[in-house]
């Protein structure tokens, strides 16, 4: 089982923060880039092209709320477009404009304020980030599935997802069990492996050999 670990965080155990050019710290900047992630991965389509907009975005200038607006609703579609974001550019141009526009009138534009609101529980932060546009359940496990890199007091935060892909690899399903697996500190890349194996069967079977 070791050895399957290590095969697995080598394999897929960069983060979708990191695969979106995302140098995730706990400030506002990258908390609130994060977000964008997680809203356009939140659509139904598929997480290469999700990154790949995030990407756009972010090389657009929308790094922070305030510049995300400053881009304007045609430079969102544009750079969505871009990333090959079609089939809702237009409507997440809208989502991605309220969305900034909550941060900075709910937050003050730094979502560390986030977890200090909801006294670091990781139920009524989950619940607080789908009152963003565009963020659901999925969304918010996402953001909080990374977010423990650097927000301690989320992990461990193994979502249904993470459990299908320990399922599809023969790891323990139960998260006692699971997070005793890998250091603490690598709980993110831990579960972002975990998801793609979810989502990937071929890579499943690959790493079972």
């Amino acid at each position: 089982m070791d050895s399957l670990v290590k095969d697995l965080l080598r394999e897929a155990g960069r983060t979708y923060a990191a695969e979106a050019g995302i140098a995730l710290k706990n400030q506002p900047a990258p908390l609130f880039q994060l977000l964008t992630m997680a809203n356009l991965l939140s659509a139904r389509i598929g997480a290469g092209v999700a990154i790949a907009a995030t990407r756009e975005l972010l090389a657009a200038g929308g790094t922070t709320p305030r510049k995300m607006l400053g881009l304007g609703w045609q430079e969102r579609v544009d750079a969505l477009g871009r990333g090959h974001y079609v089939r809702y550019d237009e409507s997440t141009a809208t989502r991605l404009g309220k969305m900034s526009e909550l941060v900075l009138g709910e937050y003050g534009g730094d979502l560390r304020e986030l977890p200090r609101r909801v006294g670091h529980d990781p139920g009524r932060t989950r619940a607080a980030l789908q009152e963003f546009p565009g963020i659901g359940p999925t969304g918010a496990d996402i953001f909080c599935r990374e977010a423990q890199a650097v927000w301690s007091w989320l992990r461990p935060y193994l979502d249904d997802q993470t459990i299908e892909g320990a399922r599809r690899l023969g790891l323990p399903e139960d998260v006692k069990r699971l997070v005793d697996l890998v250091p603490e500190r690598d709980l993110a890349q831990f579960a972002a492996a975990l998801v793609r194996v979810a989502r990937d069967r071929k890579l499943a079977d690959a790493l079972r050999g």
